[in-house]
């Protein structure tokens, strides 16, 4: 068995036990109906919401299409502002680099903001074999790293635990009694975290825009460790995609809500900042050098491909709670950094298409993704897109090829249909198509004669 065989059979497998876990979909519909309700408050302060849609994909667009004046652009206004900035082809490039900054450094402790690249990387893991300690200081992805998992969603990393799951949780890694309350659990974290921030050497973050008009990085978060990420440590890293810039800080008046309503359905999110730079003369705080290392790790594989709308997406997860697969077998099953419907979009792209071109199967097309999706990409026809190009590339398997040349020359020849008896079909069906049926339905019983044949009987009689 290849390894391409085993992601699929895992995603299958892990697939099949979260559908049939009740417990696991209660989680879930309770967490995405709340976010359901707050979105629809959110929504109301659009005059216009379609119009703002609209022109959030154009600006993408633009961004998009003239990545590399706006990239550039960005690294000259950034750096003009004592900013360093470095690019990176892929993963290792910028692990190594960040560990050259933290050595430098002379660094012990690391404190991180929330950050899907960093997950993306497995930058923890790393830090860690390097005898550097990482400490995730937003508290659903510090609750996640207490439990030993990554995120569960792009949004709400512990979105598949209840309160008293993290109750649990804390009374077994903390010590804390096992009863507190979520009010008592965030005051037990937060007193955990907040002397991290005076001890780090170094300050690691993502960032949501990148401003290339005024080199600025974005960061937008509702608890404010993000700020104290980027404040206290004196160095300062954030690690962003190239597909994150926007043209203009003039554009921010309009992602800043867009991003807030379909991300938790607030009208804006608490902390909104820009950074453009390490401390300068003057000021009181903020860190003495800052990087920002521009990541594309397999992002420009999606620009030459028929999928590069996908680069406008501004991570908001809105896509993800409305997708009736990600609401049945939730966020680790898909085995990637990004999961949902835009995960299956872009992860075989990022990564291999032979490993992850299966992921664009789970998924019914319903178009409910691209429905509420808040800059309009057209994420069922790219998941449809990314069908082609698995079975153009031929890693369909010849199982599935032969099935559906067998389904295609019945359906095109009426008479072969109907000498086909009920029997013939049932026969080819167990041995053709039972893996893709699945053993928790009801078997397939083809009646002895087809409707054509019955329907010609019935006139005949008249």
């Amino acid at each position: 068995m290849n390894i391409a065989t085993q992601y699929k059979d895992t995603f299958i497998a892990k697939s099949d036990v979260k559908a049939h876990d009740l417990d696991h979909k209660r989680k879930i519909s309770f967490n995405i109906d709340r976010y359901n309700e707050a979105v629809v408050r959110g929504k109301q302060q659009f005059a216009n919401l379609d119009a703002a849609r609209k022109q959030a994909k154009n600006i993408k667009w633009k961004a998009i299409e003239h990545l590399d004046t706006h990239l550039e652009m960005f690294e000259k206004n950034f750096t003009e502002q004592g900013g360093k900035v470095i690019w990176a082809e892929d993963a290792d490039e910028v692990l190594n680099a960040i560990l050259a900054i933290c050595r430098s450094k002379n660094t012990r402790l690391v404190v991180k903001s929330k950050s899907m690249v960093t997950e993306e990387l497995h930058l923890n893991e790393f830090l860690e074999k390097n005898e550097i300690e990482s400490i995730e200081t937003d508290l659903g992805e510090y609750i996640q790293q207490l439990d030993g998992e990554p995120p569960y969603h792009i949004v709400t990393p512990a979105m598949h635990k209840s309160k008293e799951d993290i109750a649990a949780l804390f009374h077994d890694k903390l010590g804390v009694p096992s009863n507190l309350s979520p009010s008592e659990l965030t005051l037990i974290a937060r007193e955990k975290l907040r002397a991290k921030y005076t001890e780090a050497e170094v300050g690691i973050t993502g960032g949501n825009f990148l401003i290339a008009d005024t080199g600025g990085v974005c960061i937008t978060e509702n608890e404010g460790n993000g700020r104290l990420t980027t404040a206290f440590p004196a160095t300062h890293i954030a690690i962003v995609g190239i597909e994150k810039v926007l043209p203009s800080v003039n554009d921010l008046a309009l992602f800043w809500p867009l991003l807030a309503t379909f991300g938790t359905g607030q009208p804006l999110t608490v902390y909104n900042t820009l950074i453009t730079g390490p401390r300068q003369g003057g000021e009181t705080d903020g860190p003495r050098d800052m990087y920002v290392i521009l990541l594309d790790n397999g992002r420009t594989n999606l620009l030459r491909r028929e999928v590069r709308e996908s680069m406008y997406c501004i991570r908001c997860g809105s896509c993800l709670n409305a997708c009736p697969v990600y609401k049945n077998i939730g966020g680790h099953a898909y085995g990637t950094t990004y999961s949902g419907p835009i995960g299956s979009v872009i992860s075989p792209h990022l990564n291999d298409m032979e490993d992850y071109g299966h992921l664009s199967y789970a998924s019914s097309l319903c178009g409910n993704c691209t429905e509420v999706c808040p800059v309009k990409i057209n994420i069922h026809e790219m998941l449809l897109e990314n069908r082609h190009i698995y079975v153009e590339e031929k890693y369909g398997g010849i199982k599935e090829k032969m099935a559906w040349r067998m389904f295609r020359h019945g359906v095109m020849h009426r008479q072969l249909m109907n000498t086909a008896s009920g029997k013939i079909k049932n026969f080819v069906f167990e041995k053709a198509f039972r893996t893709a049926w699945g053993d928790r339905r009801v078997s397939l019983e083809f009646p002895p004669k087809s409707f054509n044949q019955l329907w010609k009987e019935r006139n005949r009689k008249k």
